[in-house]
């Protein structure tokens, strides 16, 4: 693959990679993954991604949010320590952020309630939603449209769903990120006939490192932590359900990523 990837959706803070980012980072740009988007999910990890965008001004950026499994803690303080982060000009995104019933970690009013919040900052500060759903999408899908026409932008992150719930997506004007979910032959079969149906200019690629680990990954790594670096396989996957060609697949999510987090053009810092 000749071209750059951007990932959009790395989770760089995670503890399994604080003996060797360093190294982590430059497997992926020796890849292709030439930029990442790193994950914030909580004010801790979204103060450290944020510190990790300031100090690789020309690889990384990074999101600024609490993911509905955290959101009981949401109170006006977090509110006001997120918009703070979302001032940092390395800060491209609010998230992750959203609801998820299937584990239900935080009450679902309570998720409701930090999701709305964060919505609102997005209007507020004029930044694009990097967003989580999960067993939730009526909810899900009746916040967000409220919120129709106010948003910069939003990404259905790890998309999971069937064919009605990517229509819906779509109706909202959302993009989407599709992950190495695609490559599990037991969770991820049905997104073989979702793929294709999603326009050229919505679709953006991303691992969800250190998670979802390709389980197609030839041969098979020794650790099941997954890297940037897979995002190539992950992408030649993609193409080959969308019959494009992967430097094809590969320029359109990257342009797509860049206007939508308004990162600089490539070999533009």
């Amino acid at each position: 693959m000749n071209v750059e990837l951007i990932d959009i959706g790395a989770n760089l803070t995670h503890e399994s990679f604080s003996g060797d980012r360093a190294d982590v980072i430059a497997r992926a740009v020796a890849s292709g993954v030439t930029r990442q988007i790193v994950t914030g999910a909580d004010l801790v990890s979204s103060r450290q991604a944020a510190e990790l965008a300031q100090a690789d001004h020309s690889r990384l950026w990074s999101t600024a949010g609490v993911h509905p499994h955290h959101a009981a803690g949401f109170d006006a303080n977090a509110r006001e320590a997120l918009f703070e982060l979302l001032g940092h000009p390395r800060v491209v995104a609010v998230g992750e952020c959203g609801l998820d019933y299937f584990r239900n970690f935080s009450p679902p009013a309570a998720q409701r309630s930090a999701f709305i919040a964060q919505l609102e900052l997005a209007v507020h500060t004029s930044k694009p939603v990097f967003l989580h759903q999960r067993d939730a999408h009526a909810d899900f899908k009746d916040i967000l449209d409220d919120f129709r026409g106010r948003l910069a932008g939003g990404v259905a992150h790890c998309f999971t769903g069937d064919i009605l719930q990517l229509e819906d997506y779509l109706d909202l004007g959302l993009c989407i990120g599709i992950t190495g979910w695609v490559c599990d032959e037991r969770r991820g079969a049905h997104l073989k006939d979702v793929v294709p149906r999603i326009p050229a200019n919505r679709l953006m690629v991303e691992t969800d490192a250190p998670y979802l680990l390709p389980r197609d990954l030839k041969p098979r790594p020794n650790s099941r932590r997954n890297e940037p670096m897979y995002l190539p396989h992950v992408a030649r996957v993609i193409a080959g359900l969308r019959g494009e060609s992967c430097e094809s697949l590969a320029a359109s999510t990257t342009r797509n990523a860049v206007a939508f987090f308004g990162l600089p053009a490539a070999g533009v810092l």
